[in-house]
């Protein structure tokens, strides 16, 4: 099964995401929204499965510099369309492992989930 894992290279969350793939030989690959950017369909399949609340990053520098007007009344299709924009506004890391998606890291979830599909 191809596990993707997306995000951003110097994300001390990707790193450590990574760090864990690694440490139990999960076999991955990477994309990096910096020099790759985000497919729109793609990005929308996640918001479908998951919510658009919970893709988009409102923690991050990028979204707090943002002009208020930008940040205000936010619905799927602004959100979708700043995320686009602006690829590090997405929660990172977002792993697909099949049809799994998992957004952000917590190891006892990869653990979980992650370690499951790697098997099967």
């Amino acid at each position: 099964m191809a596990i993707t894992i997306y995000g951003i290279k110097n994300c001390d969350t990707m790193k450590k995401a990574r760090a864990w793939l690694d440490g139990h030989g999960v076999a991955y690959g990477f994309h990096d929204y910096k020099t790759e950017g985000i497919a729109k369909d793609r990005l929308k399949h996640w918001s479908d499965a998951l919510g658009w609340e919970n893709l988009l990053n409102r923690a991050g520098t990028t979204f707090r510099k943002l002009p208020d007007g930008d940040k205000e009344s936010l619905n799927e299709k602004k959100a979708l369309a700043l995320m686009l924009a602006q690829p590090s506004m997405i929660k990172r890391p977002v792993l697909e492992a099949g049809s799994k998606l998992l957004v952000g890291f917590k190891a006892d979830v990869y653990a979980k989930e992650v370690k499951a599909s790697h098997k099967g």
